[in-house]
C-alpha cells in the first residue's frame, strides 16, 4: 500500500527574525497546502533545513505538524542521518509523534558501500513499523543508491516501500522500474521531471514547487494518473522556467524568497545558507509573474 499518490510538498520551515522556528506560520502554511489539495506533507526534509535544526526542534516540528494536520493527509517526516543510530532515534521518535511514513536520505559524507547502505536502512526499518521511503540524492550526499539496491531493499524489507529519486537520471529510474516489477513506489525528487517519471510508472512527486503552487503541482500529477497525459505535460512544460528559477541557487534559498515575495512572511534561512543574490531574485520574481503569481 502506497503512503500516498500525487504531489507531496517538501515543506519549508518558517523562521522568526531571530532564527527560531515560527510555529504559528507553520500552521498557516499547512492549512494553505491542505486547502490547495496537496496530497502529502513532507516535514523536516532538505527543503525544511533539517540539517540545521536541533533534534529537539526537528521532533517538535514533526509533532506539531502531525497534530495540526490530524490525519487529513499523510505526514512524512525526514529522519535520515549519516549516523545510523541517530537516524534510528529520530525515526522512532517520529513514529511516536504519529507520522504516516519516513523519508530517509542516504548517509552523507561517510560514503557507504551498497552493502553498507543496505545495512543502514535495514537497521532503521527494524526499529519502526511505519513505511519508509528511501531518498536518493547523490548531488548532496556523495552516495548513490544503485537501482538493484533500491529494489532489494523494497523487496526484502516489508516496511521499505519506495524511493524519492533526485538523481536527475531518467535511465536509472527506468532501470529501477525494470527491476522492480511493480514492487517499488517511485516519486520524482525533481520538479522538472515530474511527468517524465510518471511516464515510467512513478506515482507522484515530493515537490519544492508545491510550496508556492500546490494546486497546480497536484493537478500535474492527478491529470497524468487519470489518463490525461496532455494536461500533465502542458503543466510540466509551462512551469519549467519557474522551476529553473527556483533552483538557480541552492534549495531552499529561492523557494523561501519566492514565498516571501508572495507576502507569506516565512522568514530567513539558517547559516550557512544566506539570502538570495539580487540578480537571481529579480529573475525569480520575473518568472513568478509570468506564471501568474502575484509578487508583492
Amino acid at each position: 500500500m502506497s503512503i500516498f499518490k500525487g504531489a507531496g510538498v517538501a515543506l519549508i520551515t518558517p523562521m522568526h527574525e531571530d532564527g527560531s522556528v515560527n510555529y504559528k506560520k507553520l500552521e498557516e502554511i499547512l492549512e494553505f497546502q491542505i486547502a490547495n489539495h496537496t496530497d502529502a506533507i513532507i516535514i523536516c526534509g532538505t527543503t525544511g533545513e533539517a540539517s540545521t535544526l536541533s533534534d529537539e526542534e526537528h521532533l517538535e516540528c514533526i509533532r506539531f505538524t502531525c497534530e495540526k494536520v490530524n490525519k487529513r493527509i499523510p505526514v512524512i517526516a525526514g529522519t535520515g542521518s549519516n549516523c545510523t543510530e541517530s537516524a534510528v532515534y529520530l525515526s522512532k521518535k517520529a513514529e511516536e509523534c504519529g507520522v504516516d511514513g519516513l523519508l530517509l536520505v542516504t548517509p552523507y559524507y561517510n560514503k557507504a558501500t551498497q552493502n553498507g547502505l543496505k545495512a543502514h536502512y535495514k537497521k532503521i526499518a527494524e526499529n519502526v513499523s511505519v513505511p519508509i521511503l528511501l531518498y536518493n540524492v547523490p548531488s548532496r550526499t556523495g552516495t548513490t543508491l544503485a537501482p538493484q539496491t533500491i529494489v532489494d531493499l523494497c523487496t526484502e524489507v516489508p516496511n521499505i516501500v519506495g524511493v524519492k529519486d533526485a538523481t536527475g537520471n531518467l535511465s536509472e529510474v527506468a532501470d529501477v522500474m525494470s527491476l522492480a516489477q511493480g514492487k517499488v513506489d517511485v516519486y520524482s525528487g525533481n520538479d522538472d521531471q515530474i511527468t517524465p517519471i510518471l511516464s515510467l510508472g512513478g506515482i507522484g512527486v515530493i515537490s519544492v514547487l508545491s510550496n508556492i503552487l500546490p494546486q497546480e503541482t497536484h493537478d500535474m500529477v492527478a491529470s497524468y494518473l487519470a489518463g490525461d497525459v496532455e494536461t500533465s505535460r502542458n503543466l510540466q512544460v509551462k512551469y519549467i522556467p519557474l522551476i529553473r528559477a527556483l533552483f538557480s541557487e541552492v534549495n531552499p534559498i529561492p523557494v523561501k524568497k519566492a514565498m516571501n515575495l508572495m507576502g507569506m512572511e516565512v522568514g530567513s534561512l539558517r547559516l550557512p545558507l544566506t539570502e538570495m543574490e539580487e540578480t537571481s531574485t529579480a529573475k525569480l520574481a520575473e518568472e513568478m509573474k509570468k506564471a501568474g503569481i502575484q509578487v508583492k
